[in-house]
């Protein structure tokens, strides 16, 4: 077991835990959260709960999230030989090209969120947090596929 936990077994948790943390996150938010609070509290109180849930994750994300996902994922592109030119052949580069480009998608989506809660566009906010949250579940669904794909590509 000692030898199964190297240097790039941790590198490849930190990015699987980050994710874990950012998709879970999405989820016990929008499914676990979001449910009780509509129902059981008072429209003054919701609005407080949620943007404190909202910044508090804001916060996750910032600090812990983005940089963590950037450096491993970095460093496993680098340890399974990508190069910008192998990101537009079949396998595991294009895989990862879409993975990325849709990564930045959800980025995106996840900022016209936090926009739209801050400027009281409830609708839009919704619209982006179910967009950020459909994107994080294809970027997992693609990191799936780039495990069992391995350096074949």
């Amino acid at each position: 077991m000692i030898d199964v936990l190297d240097l790039w077994t941790v590198v490849r948790f930190v990015h699987v835990l980050g994710a874990v943390v950012w998709v879970g996150g999405q989820l016990t938010v929008s499914v676990v959260v979001l449910p009780p609070v509509r129902r059981l509290l008072a429209l003054e109180h919701r609005g407080e709960v949620l943007k404190a849930v909202g910044k508090r994750f804001a916060l996750i994300t910032a600090v812990g999230f983005l940089p963590s996902q950037i450096t491993t994922g970095v460093l496993l592109a680098v340890r399974h030989g990508v190069t910008w030119e192998s990101l537009t052949r079949p396998g595991y580069g294009r895989v990862l090209a879409v993975k990325l480009l849709l990564f930045a998608f959800v980025m995106a989506a996840a900022a016209v969120h936090g926009t739209a809660q801050a400027k009281g566009r409830p609708g839009r906010a919704r619209t982006a947090s179910a967009a950020a949250l459909v994107g994080s579940l294809g970027v997992v669904l693609l990191a799936t596929g780039m495990v069992e794909g391995g350096h074949r590509g």
